[in-house]
């Protein structure tokens, strides 16, 4: 055999074990993820709150009248 084919073989061998390694080492990582709740920050909550404010805000909202339909409303009193 070819020294390059031994290297060939060799480094094949290694990267396959460091990808069966990630795998594993993912699979237990998300898994333990798993069993604890998330943890929210407090500063993303406060700007869920922030922008459910403005919701609410947005939702009651009325739209201006404009001038003209102002002043036609107090011709006609």
């Amino acid at each position: 055999m070819s020294t390059y084919k031994v290297f060939m073989i060799i480094g094949v061998v290694l990267v396959a074990g460091g990808w069966i390694a990630y795998a594993i080492w993912d699979y237990r990582l998300r898994q333990e993820e798993k069993k604890h709740p998330k943890k929210h920050a407090t500063r993303l909550n406060k700007t869920k709150g922030e922008v459910s404010d403005w919701a609410k805000q947005m939702a009651a909202f009325k739209k201006p009248m404009a001038k003209r339909q102002a002043r036609g409303d107090q011709k006609e009193d």
